[in-house]
This record gives structure tokens, sequence and C-alpha cells, in this order.
């Protein structure tokens, strides 16, 4: 966890919302300069900070409205704070909320050196990053018509279809496959929707990579020289990372790719582990997605893997991998170079 300590003459806490934004200013004292609700509009937000531009600090809660308000206050020259909305939860719930005392809350936190920071994300390979996301949200999509298709076909006790209809080349005699025409109907709108979803997915890999090749070519060659680790992997851990230099350490890395669990010890006594929902679940699967591919190419990997059950046991050990690659590409990144299988299974 990471706060924000830096002093500043002034400091504001915003609660954001769409359409309107809860604006609490403080000063160095901590008396309160402003406390207005104002509507989420660049006019109205440098119209009410106006008198306190002069070393001013701004912070809002990691919600999914602050993009304009960062790229603002960057344009500005004003010094934007992100709160991480996890760990802001735990440290100012209260038995009252609403937006006046939250924003008082927020400006208290920034005062303080209390507000735990989240990564404020470059506009630059921003709006790429989300596309890249949102090609997740498609695959998924895709993959529950599938299932649709699979499921109806064990709801009428047919034969099993032979081929995987995940690939065009395999779809054809599909719909026929089902007598009653209302069910046909049906699995035609399904192989309709997924010819569609086949074609924008291959376009958006197309425009994804151009992208990456532009933004961080180095980086995401070299990723790619991890064995298994194809086109799709590269980008999610490129654009989910943006610049490896914001972590001072690989162990800070394995953290917040949640690679690692962080165990709870008080008194001598180890209480298990938290935090499982904080870090960047994106890096979590590509990672694990790494591991599996990884013992797929690789008869080292299996060798590797083997070793490594002997030692922790079958549950830990795929999680363990996933761990040292992760290691591997922090690394990578960090020094500029290639995988280098063999000095990663001395290491492993």
């Amino acid at each position: 966890m990471r706060f924000y300590t830096k002093q500043h003459r002034y400091y504001c806490g915003i609660d954001l919302h769409a359409r309107t934004m809860y604006l609490c200013i403080l000063d160095q004292a901590g008396e309160v300069l402003l406390h207005r609700n104002v509507k989420s509009t660049p006019e109205a937000f440098l119209q009410a900070v106006a008198p306190y531009r002069e070393d001013l600090a701004v912070a809002v809660e990691c919600i999914f409205t602050w993009y304009w308000l960062a790229d603002l206050c960057a344009r500005e020259g004003i010094t934007f704070v992100l709160g991480h909305a996890l760990y802001m939860k735990a440290i100012h719930g209260g038995k009252a909320k609403n937006d006046r005392i939250d924003a008082l809350k927020i400006a208290s936190m920034l005062r303080g050196g209390m507000l735990p920071q989240a990564y404020v994300y470059p506009a630059g390979m921003r709006a790429t990053r989300d596309l890249l996301r949102r090609r997740l949200h498609l695959v998924r999509k895709r993959g529950q018509l599938l299932a649709h298709i699979q499921n109806t076909n064990h709801q009428y006790n047919l034969p099993d279809f032979g081929k995987r209809i995940a690939y065009p080349a395999n779809r054809e005699g599909v719909a026929e496959h089902f007598e009653e025409v209302a069910v046909r109907k049906s699995i035609e709108v399904d192989l309709a929707l997924i010819e569609r979803y086949d074609a924008l997915i291959q376009e958006l890999e197309l425009y994804l990579v151009r992208q990456a090749k532009q933004h961080a070519p180095q980086g995401f060659q070299l990723l790619r020289s991890i064995p298994g680790v194809g086109k799709v992997l590269a980008l999610t851990i490129l654009y989910e990372i943006h610049d490896i230099r914001r972590f001072a350490h690989v162990q800070e890395f394995a953290s917040y790719a949640r690679l690692v669990r962080c165990t709870k010890e008080s008194g001598g006594k180890k209480l298990g582990s938290g935090g499982k929902k904080i870090g960047n679940v994106h890096l979590k699967w590509a990672f694990s997605e790494a591991a599996i591919l990884f013992l797929r190419h690789r008869a080292e990997g299996k060798k590797l893997l083997a070793r490594l059950q002997k030692r922790h046991g079958k549950g830990k050990a795929l999680s363990i991998l996933a761990h040292k690659l992760g290691r591997a590409a922090y690394h990578m990144l960090a020094r500029g170079r290639a995988f280098d299988l063999e000095k990663f299974l001395a290491h492993a």
C-alpha cells in the first residue's frame, strides 16, 4: 500500500459522480475553505478551485469517471492523486455516509498523508488498454454462445458433434444436428452471432498488435519470447503493466499481479492470508494462462512442474510456476533482455 505524503498548501477531496461532484478544500491547518456540490464539468471545477490553484492537490476515489478529471488536471498543471477504492473503504468507513462526508474524508486523508494511492494510467495508452479489456468481454460472450450450443446438444441427449465447434471450419451442419425447428432456429442464431464475434475479435487483435508495435515494440517482442506466450497474452501483460519502472522491486510486481499471498500475523501467530482481490486480475489471468501454455510448449516445463509438485503438492505447483514466470517477465522488461530458458530453469 502506497500513501501520498507530499505536502501542499491546499488539499481538495472530491466525491465524484457522473453528473455532479462534491468538492471539499482544506488548508494546511485543516480548516474547510470550500464545501460545495457542483456539476461534473471542466468549467465548473476550474471555477470552484480558481482561488486555491497555487500549490493545490486534488484527490478522487478510483471509480469509472476519473479519466476526464485526471486529464484536465494534467493539462492545467494541478497535482492529481487517485485513491485506491478498496483501501479507502477500509480506512474511512463510518456510521454515516453521504457526498459531503465522503469529500471531507478524502481531503482529510490527503492532508494527513493517509490516502492510499492507485496508479494513474497515462492517457496515451489508456484507451488501447480499455479496448483490450473490451476484447476479453467479447471473447467471453462468444464462449457463452458456444457453451449454449453444447448444453442444448446435451439437453436433447444427441450424439456429440465429433469436432470442436470453436473453429469455423467445424461448424458446418451443426444447426441440422437438431431436428426440432425452434431449437434449430435458436442454434442458427448462436452460430450467426459467433461468426460475427469471430470477425470482430480478429479485427480487434490486428489493431491491438499494430498499436503495441507503436507504443512499446521492444516490450511486446520480449514478452513473446516466453515459450507459449502469444499475441493476446503479450498484449495483456504489456498494457496492464504500462511501465515496469513503477515497481521498485520484483516483489511489488508479484504482489500487484496477484501472484503471491500476503500473510496476516499478530503476536507471533499467523492468521491466514488476505488481499486476494487487491491487485490486477488481468495480470493474474495472463500469467496463469502463460504457465499452462509454457508446459504445453516445453518438455523442460513438465519436468520442472513435476519437481514442484513433489515439493509443494499438485495444487500449488501451477501457482508457483505462474509466479516464477511473472518474476521472469519483470526482469526481462526491466533489463531489456529476451527470455532465457536455461537461466529460468536454473533459478527455478
